[in-house]
């Protein structure tokens, strides 16, 4: 029993081999068809008995005729339609010349199906219905015996089944390089889905480490000045500014661990053992900037505390009230107050954080807060990601008569909700 995968693998060579080298394969075809057109030159369909091979001659002229439409069938794939033309002249020329015609048809049968799988339909159809009846018509008109002859018929057969053929595998062609075409466009999309995927988490995740570190290093930074300029006059105020420098940079080092941890993991992300920040943790991040010596004044309405807010706003409205009011920190005078409300009226809800900027004239090294983020800031960048990722708005700076305005309107309807629960 032969080896079937030999067997495969000799066909795909071959296979490729013919589509590498279309012209050799043309040429190896059309001298198969010249074979077998001699052959067939040879055999009389006649006779009482059946064909008979070797009964009949062809003449000089019908051979001829023959190695010329074997010739053109070389070049079929390059020009079909000039060597559909030439073979089917070939045909009536041998029609009009010889009794019995040798069975030249052949070769315009090859030309007649390499139209139909090269062109469209409607080209097909009229070419084929030209050729067939042109070919057919002659055949009847110029045959010695009756017009409904089995050769005469046998021309309107081959030459219609060659049109529907070729039209068959150019439709079938056409069908299979769609389907390649959506396979090679989806793996496209698949892939580019796959990047923005990673870019979109890569921002992600370079924003909550911003607004961790950012954070607390600003208060690490403050308190450490304080501590800094009272431990000789006053060591128990030293030692309380030392102590919240600790327990922010216990605070930074343990969310920064938790992060990293999350990234290290090759397999799904555990559940995480803390719940995310939001709005009901927000008296607790209040509370170290009071202890920074900034003073904050929070309100929110009732609608706001009942109902919360989703889970993604919660979370940007937490991280957009860090982010301020440690720009506040930063930026603001020695004397700034701030002011923190949420609002929560129909479908949005506002976060607005306001400074009084404080004593102008004693700034921070940082200098006075504009909003400007050319020079390398990522603060109010993140807090515009944030927002226009919720399909919200932010809107940032200088206040009338002094310091700085933060208010970012989100969308909190119930199909947001809907679409977090889901």
């Amino acid at each position: 029993m032969p080896d079937v995968s030999r067997i495969e693998n000799v066909y795909t060579r071959t296979w490729g081999w013919a589509h590498a080298h279309p012209l050799a394969s043309d040429g190896a075809l059309a001298a198969a068809v010249l074979v077998a057109m001699l052959f067939g030159s040879f055999t009389d369909h006649s006779g009482p008995d059946g064909p008979a091979f070797g009964a009949r001659t062809p003449d000089p002229v019908s051979v001829l005729l023959m190695v010329l439409g074997g010739a053109v069938l070389v070049f079929r794939r390059r020009a079909p339609m000039p060597v559909l033309l030439c073979t089917t002249g070939l045909t009536l020329l041998d029609l009009l010349v010889a009794q019995p015609p040798a069975p030249l048809v052949v070769s315009a049968v090859i030309a007649l199906y390499t139209v139909g799988s090269r062109t469209d339909r409607p080209t097909t159809w009229r070419v084929g219905v030209a050729t067939m009846t042109v070919l057919t018509g002659v055949a009847m008109i110029l045959s010695p015996g009756p017009w409904y002859a089995q050769e005469n018929l046998s021309i309107f057969a081959w030459t219609g089944m060659a049109g529907a053929a070729g039209d068959a595998v150019r439709s079938r062609r056409a069908f299979v390089g769609a389907i390649r075409e959506r396979a090679e466009r989806a793996e496209r999309t698949r892939e580019e889905e796959a990047r923005r995927r990673v870019a979109e988490e890569r921002l992600r995740i370079a924003r909550d480490l911003h607004d961790v570190v950012a954070h607390h290093i600003a208060l690490v930074n403050v308190q450490a000045g304080v501590a800094s300029h009272v431990m000789d006059r006053r060591p128990d105020q030293a030692k309380e500014a030392l102590a919240h420098v600790r327990e922010a940079s216990r605070s930074a080092l343990s969310e920064l661990r938790a992060t990293v941890g999350l990234l290290r993991q090759s397999g799904d992300p555990a559940a995480p053992t803390e719940p995310a920040p939001g709005l009901a943790h927000l008296d607790r991040l209040l509370d170290t900037f009071r202890n920074a010596g900034l003073p904050v004044e929070f309100a929110m309405n009732g609608r706001a505390q009942s109902r919360g807010l989703p889970a993604a706003a919660d979370l940007a409205a937490y991280r957009i009230i860090q982010e301020a009011l440690t720009n506040v920190r930063k930026h603001a005078g020695p004397g700034a107050k701030a002011e923190v409300s949420v609002v929560h009226l129909g479908v949005t809800a506002e976060i607005t954080v306001l400074d009084d900027g404080g004593d102008e004239t004693g700034a921070t090294a940082a200098g006075p807060y504009t909003g400007d983020t050319d020079g390398g800031g990522h603060g109010l960048i993140g807090m515009r990601e944030r927002v226009t990722a919720l399909g919200g708005t932010l809107t940032a700076g200088p206040r009338y008569g002094g310091g700085f305005r933060t208010q970012a309107i989100l969308p909190v309807d119930d199909r947001t909700r809907q679409g977090e629960n889901t």
